[in-house]
Formats: structure tokens, C-alpha cells, sequence
């Protein structure tokens, strides 16, 4: 399953509580394939984001069918490690 993870531009912040972190891990860990797709880092700016998903939080997964699936990131991250983020609930772009 190929995903979009969208995530902030931060990608040298790669501590646990990070919560773009934490999913791209999860992702990696879980060797799931995805395509990083990196937003600005102020809400303000994040229009593309809004339109997508519905908000302008980060991290984001966009599923090839369409979903999009946004939670808190411990909860996207036990999602993957369950193997079961193909159910995850999502909205339909």
C-alpha cells in the first residue's frame, strides 16, 4: 500500500514526541511504503493541508483511494503497528 504521509518540513526533528516523527517512524518500522509530502510549518499557511484533510494539523496520511485519515499521532502510530491502518477511518477527498 502506497501512502502520502504529510508531515511539517521538520525532518531532522526526529525525537519520540515529535508527532510527524512518530508516525513517519511507525511507517518505517512497520515497512509500509510512503511518499513524504512536506507543508509549512505555520497553521496559517497550511490552506492545501485544510483543503485536504479538513483541518490544518499535521501529520496526515492520504491513502490512494482517496481517504484521508488524520488522529492524534500515538493514536496513527498504534493504528500502523496493529496492521490495520488500511481501516483506518477517513474521509473521502
Amino acid at each position: 500500500m502506497a501512502v502520502k504521509l504529510h508531515r511539517c518540513s521538520l525532518m531532522w526533528a526526529r525525537f519520540g514526541a515529535h508527532p510527524c516523527w512518530r508516525v513517519q517512524k511507525a511507517l518505517d518500522e512497520e515497512g509500509i511504503s510512503y511518499a513524504v509530502v512536506k507543508g509549512p510549518l505555520r497553521r496559517s499557511r497550511r490552506e492545501d493541508l485544510e483543503r485536504l484533510s479538513g483541518q490544518r494539523a499535521y501529520p496526515v496520511i492520504e491513502f490512494e483511494d482517496g481517504r484521508v485519515y488524520r488522529a492524534e499521532s500515538s493514536e496513527m502510530a498504534e493504528r500502523i503497528h496493529s496492521g490495520k491502518l488500511s481501516e483506518a477511518p477517513g474521509t473521502q477527498v
